[in-house]
């Protein structure tokens, strides 16, 4: 009984800290990025517009994601909480689910002391500390991610167990709806069923199952009906030309083509091992040297845990570089596998390292200690460093100038339409020769203003007549009207605009 209550204790004591480390500085956080102000907008917008299925950005369908992400948003502002707080709560629940699910599984496999190392190591990663404390969608992939692992660890390697396998698939399904990659974890069966094939110990053989398998497929499918079946249906009965080109999208520009052929983010096969493994991947890359020879150990005395785990981690590499699209981001997925294949080798190390340096273990011990708490620390320096967003200041000056009427936005960002305080026109967020088309708008409609690039004020306006607003570094802008007009741009396209405003604007 004392036993349990100390492990309880230790796991409870645990969360804690990841609560804390992720946490650090919540509330004084602001959306900082694009991707942050894109997400959060269409979670408000979802909920301003009563349109949950189709994501929308400024009432132009946004395609590139699912929307699960966006739903978990929403949904925590529906409850009361306030919209910068919601942005930033999924990737905190994720992260530590993903610690809990990290100690108990490599307790499970090993023992309580590695479940408390894999733990502190899934913490003292700096890419954990980068995602899962930015308001996007990684951090909040990581929570279906961690479950698919678990589910499919307890049933491979301490298995069989069919319902914990039936979570994992139902964790991949709801992954793929938050971003198309949720399927990760099901790589696993590729080198589980070759140590189940060639005797490897540490797994678990479940032979003549092919039903129990596809069972779990359907599982998969059940979980991504949630979403594509309603859409469909609302698509096929009630859609117009934009949603069923939003639906073409989603399932095949932006998973399949994006990844055979991407077309930006474009970088070589070895990006991620040499621009983010080194870096994002400390403190543990540190000790690869000394990992890579244990391993090899592991391997050829066929203990199947480290296969699948290491297997699993090279195939999520390999799948991410074979396209040519990546972000540093990309590889996070594979960090909690990689992570149980560290733990266990831990103390080892330490020995290793230590055995003849009592010294060297104390200044180990400070170190970690202080990696913790600078990581800590950080959370509330860093919202203090950046000060007020850029776009929001920009917004609101945008707003005092013009008087609150229209606001042709041209060369827009997220930031611009999350921040907005009064009615917006644009012609899409891709949309070409947006400077002429707000000339054309704006002839017909002389009461509006637009926001113009200095790149574009001269070809379009007279610069004596245009307003300079922003901050003159990256949010720098011209205000203009009618009277700007230098008559030398036109429309030839005729482009329908775009029309949104907010009900409430974010404070």
């Amino acid at each position: 009984m004392r036993l349990i209550r100390s492990q309880r204790s230790s796991l409870l004591l645990l969360l804690l800290l990841a609560a804390a480390m992720i946490s650090a500085g919540l509330g004084m956080r602001q959306p900082s990025n694009v991707d942050e102000e894109r997400f959060l907008g269409v979670a408000l917008e979802m909920i301003q517009s009563g349109d949950w299925l189709i994501p929308h950005r400024a009432a132009e369908i946004y395609p590139d994601k699912p929307p699960l992400f966006m739903w978990a948003i929403a949904l925590l502002n529906q409850l009361g909480v306030s919209p910068t707080i919601a942005l930033f709560l999924p990737a905190l629940l994720a992260g530590v689910v993903t610690t809990a699910c990290l100690h108990d599984l490599a307790s499970r496999l090993w023992n309580r002391r590695v479940g408390m190392i894999a733990g502190l190591l899934f913490l003292a990663t700096y890419q954990t500390y980068s995602i899962q404390r930015a308001g996007q969608i990684d951090g909040f992939l990581c929570l279906w991610t961690a479950i698919g692992l678990y589910g499919m660890a307890r049933h491979l390697l301490l298995g069989p167990a069919w319902g914990w396998f039936y979570a994992a698939c139902a964790a991949m399904g709801f992954g793929i709806i938050s971003k198309g990659v949720g399927f990760l974890p099901a790589l696993m069966l590729i080198p589980y069923a070759y140590a189940a094939r060639k005797g490897w110990s540490g797994v678990a053989r479940m032979p003549g199952e092919s039903r129990a398998w596809l069972l779990g497929l359907l599982v998969a499918l059940a979980a991504i009906a949630t979403w594509l079946v309603p859409l469909v249906v609302k698509v096929a009965l009630f859609g117009d030309e934009a949603s069923r080109a939003y639906l073409s999208e989603i399932l095949l520009k932006q998973t399949a083509k994006r990844y055979a052929s991407a077309w930006h983010h474009r970088e070589p096969f070895w990006f991620f091992f040499t621009q983010v493994i080194p870096k994002y991947w400390l403190p543990m890359v540190l000790a690869l040297p000394w990992l890579v020879p244990a391993w090899r150990r592991k391997l050829a005395g066929k203990d199947g845990r480290y296969l699948v785990l290491l297997g699993w981690v090279v195939l999520v590499l390999l799948f991410f570089s074979l396209s040519s699209g990546k972000r540093k981001l990309y590889i996070y997925p594979a960090l909690p596998g990689l992570i149980l294949a560290v733990a266990p080798l831990v103390p080892w190390l330490l020995r290793r390292w230590f055995a003849q340096r009592p010294r060297g273990r104390q200044i180990f011990i400070g170190l970690a200690v202080l990696w913790f708490f600078a990581w800590f620390a950080r959370g509330f320096i860093e919202p203090v460093k950046e000060g007020v967003n850029a776009r929001q200041a920009l917004m609101q000056q945008v707003a005092d100038t013009s008087g609150g009427g229209d606001l042709v936005l041209t060369n827009w960002r997220e930031g611009h339409w999350l921040f907005a305080r009064q009615p917006l026109v644009h012609f899409g967020v891709n949309a070409s020769h947006q400077a002429e088309k707000a000339a054309e708008w704006l002839r017909n409609n002389p009461t509006s203003h637009a926001l113009i690039r200095p790149a574009d004020l001269e070809r379009c306006f007279k610069a004596d007549k245009a307003k300079r607003v922003g901050d003159g570094d990256d949010e720098d802008w011209y205000l203009v009207q009618a009277d700007a007009d230098n008559g030398q741009c036109h429309d030839s396209e005729a482009t329908a605009p775009y029309r949104f405003t907010w009900n409430t604007p974010l404070d």
